[in-house]
């Protein structure tokens, strides 16, 4: 089973606002989920993130794929770098 580390849109209308969530490869963007790893709101000034790191790095040990957007966030968040430099990465 291919898992991604991808966002999922939440909040109304032209107001978006994105969970970080685990899923199947397969389910649509806002369907089934595995786990949520954390929240990511683009509208307030600066964009906020909250970022669940320890399950973040234990998903990215055990082979899930972040989308592009979640790599770029979790490097402004320090994350990919401490699963690369850590006892993470296989």
């Amino acid at each position: 089973m291919a898992v991604k580390i991808r966002l999922k849109r939440m909040g109304a209308k032209k107001s978006p606002f994105y969970r970080i969530v685990v899923a199947d490869a397969r389910s649509p963007r806002d369907g089934r989920q595995i786990e949520t790893v954390g929240t990511y709101n683009p509208l307030t000034q600066p964009a906020t993130v909250e970022i669940n790191e320890e399950l973040a790095l234990k998903w990215l040990a055990d082979g899930a794929k972040p989308s592009d957007t979640v790599r770029n966030l979790f490097s402004e968040q320090g994350i990919m770098e401490k699963f690369h430099n850590a006892k993470y990465s296989k």
